[in-house]
């Protein structure tokens, strides 16, 4: 099997981004990591962290080699000092993103790896930016999008993402449901191999709205999308309470749960597995995956972060890249 070529958008580089990737390339992989980034930022950071690094042209196989890190440049815009936000660099971080995702659109990678960022300093500049999976969209004029997170154990999809909890009712319609449950079921069978995935769809109120006795989302606007999806094939089942829907019986059952908004669904995936988990973005012209946790600003050059995330985020595009 041809290696992948994975481009990797490193990232806040006042935060570990550049940390957990240097780590990882400690290591011999499978496929060719191309980083989006400024080279002397990383050469400084290993250094930093006492870790060997030689960076090459995306053209050269030592790519795959232990200590060996293909690079795209991007310059920093202003000095970086780990651990400290600089809103002069959120134009850098912009441009790392931007030619990553291009290199997917235009072939020249097969997938993208997003490290973390720091979305407040980026919306001091004049840059509005809420969050990767919104921006992708929009640049690549995708409109409709899935976030999904998925580890060994579990998948959990949301219908709502980084919206005002007080929003979230106005946002869930009949039909913007039907959409999002066919590009999960869709992207399960196409990148995860799963002939007839199992859908398991949680309500949006207390124990699923009682009938219609806690809210009435369920009964007029979940119930009906479901209905019209299982009578055109696809198995899904729901809306079950969010209290209950996560159990050991189902978890083991369903090939992925769909939580009305973020804080549903993710607080429970990453309680199972934090580190071990990869955020994944369906519906979009290419393959994009990103680590599980933020920028971790106060460990940035330490030496004591983790790169599990990483690791399952580059599995996981590798997997998707190979099946699609």
């Amino acid at each position: 099997m041809e290696p992948k070529k994975i481009a990797i958008s490193v990232g806040e580089p006042a935060g570990i981004g550049p940390d957990i990737l240097i780590q990882t390339i400690q290591s011999g992989r499978k496929h060719h990591l191309i980083a989006h980034a400024d080279p002397d930022l990383l050469v400084q950071r290993a250094k930093t962290l006492n870790l060997p690094l030689k960076l090459v042209d995306p053209s050269n196989k030592d790519s795959l080699t232990e200590g060996v890190l293909a690079i795209a440049p991007q310059k920093l815009s202003d000095k970086c000092i780990p651990g400290k936000l600089n809103a002069n660099n959120s134009d850098y971080v912009i441009r790392c993103l931007d030619a990553a995702s291009e290199d997917c659109l235009t072939k020249s990678a097969d997938a993208l790896v997003t490290g973390p960022i720091q979305k407040s300093i980026i919306n001091e500049t004049s840059i509005k930016f809420t969050g990767h999976t919104e921006y992708l969209a929009n640049k690549m004029n995708a409109p409709n999008v899935v976030m999904m997170l998925a580890s060994d154990k579990m998948k959990v999809a949301l219908v709502t993402t980084h919206i005002p909890i007080s929003q979230v009712a106005g946002a869930i319609t009949t039909e913007k449901l039907k959409v999002i449950i066919k590009i999960l079921n869709n992207n399960l069978i196409t990148h995860f191999d799963i002939k007839e995935p199992k859908i398991m769809v949680c309500g949006l109120n207390p124990h699923a709205g009682e009938s219609g006795h806690i809210g009435h989302e369920e009964e007029e606007i979940i119930k009906p999308a479901l209905k019209d999806l299982i009578a055109n094939g696809i198995k899904v089942t729901g809306p079950r309470s969010a209290d209950t829907i996560f159990n050991h019986e189902n978890i083991e059952k369903a090939d992925t749960f769909l939580a009305m908004y973020h804080d549903q669904g993710l607080p429970v995936i990453k309680s199972s597995g934090f580190g071990g988990i990869a955020n994944i973005t369906l519906g979009l012209p290419i393959i994009r995956t990103s680590v599980d946790h933020g920028t971790a600003l106060l460990l940035a050059g330490s030496g004591k972060t983790t790169f599990s995330s990483l690791k399952k985020a580059i599995d996981f595009a590798s997997e998707m890249s190979i099946k699609k």
